[in-house]
């Protein structure tokens, strides 16, 4: 089995047991509905590297390109349940007007969750823009 597969695989379960995790604690964090979103992305995230993981062998990139992809999943995977759960704690509402609701963090707080989401969009859409193409290519 390729070894970036199998990373992949790995880092999957793992990021869906700290989803599960985040679920125990999810009533202690200032915001339980962004706890409640950090333990959903954490279960999603861990599920969508695993499916990467199992066609990870039919994505058909240069070594450079598949390389990028591979750590702009884990980086926007675990960015992405890692500021949700910071979010929860600090009580913010940047981007996340829904689960925000009724809560406010301190300035540099709200800067540090949007810079966390905004870098995990970005870097999350790259990461499924490269997997298409290399979805879409045939071996040589």
């Amino acid at each position: 089995m390729d070894d970036s597969r199998r990373r992949l695989l790995w880092h999957g379960m793992f990021l869906f047991f700290l989803g599960l995790v985040t679920g125990f604690v999810e009533t202690k964090f200032s915001n339980p509905r962004m706890g409640l979103a950090a333990h959903l992305e954490g279960v999603m995230n861990g599920t969508f590297l695993v499916a990467l993981g199992a066609i990870w062998a039919d994505v058909k990139l240069s070594p450079k390109w598949k390389t990028a992809a591979f750590w702009c999943a884990l980086y926007g995977t675990y960015v992405n349940w890692a500021t949700t759960c910071l979010a929860a704690i600090l009580g913010t509402a940047a981007l996340s007007p829904i689960t925000g609701a009724g809560h406010s963090g301190q300035p540099w707080e709200e800067k540090l969750v949007t810079l966390g989401f905004t870098s995990v969009g970005l870097v999350i859409v790259a990461a499924s823009l490269s997997v298409l193409r290399g979805l879409r290519r045939v071996a040589a």
